[in-house]
C-alpha cells in the first residue's frame, strides 16, 4: 500500500499525479509537490460537495443529484473553511 504521508489532501500522491497528467500533452511535464498538494485539496472539497449533495438528495427521497442539492450544500462547504 502506498504511503499517504505528505500526500495531497487525503488522496495518494500517485492518484493526484495521474489525474494531473491526464491533461498534459507532453509526457515529460513535471508537477511539483506543492501543485499536487493544491490539487489534492481541491479534489477533497469537490468530493465532499458531491457526498453532501448525494445525502441531500437521499433526504429528499430523490434518486438523482440535481443542481438544487448542490446549491443547498454550498453554504455548508463555505463554513468548513
Amino acid at each position: 500500500m502506498e504511503e499517504r504521508g505528505g500526500g495531497a489532501g487525503d488522496f495518494r500522491k500517485n492518484t493526484v499525479d495521474r489525474l494531473l497528467r491526464l491533461n498534459f500533452r507532453d509526457g515529460r511535464t513535471r508537477v511539483n509537490a506543492e501543485a499536487q498538494l493544491l490539487v489534492g485539496e481541491l479534489l477533497k472539497v469537490f468530493v465532499r460537495a458531491a457526498a453532501r449533495a448525494a445525502r441531500q438528495a437521499q433526504a429528499e427521497d430523490l434518486k438523482k443529484v440535481d443542481t438544487e442539492q448542490v446549491e443547498k450544500v454550498l453554504p455548508q462547504l463555505l463554513l468548513d473553511f
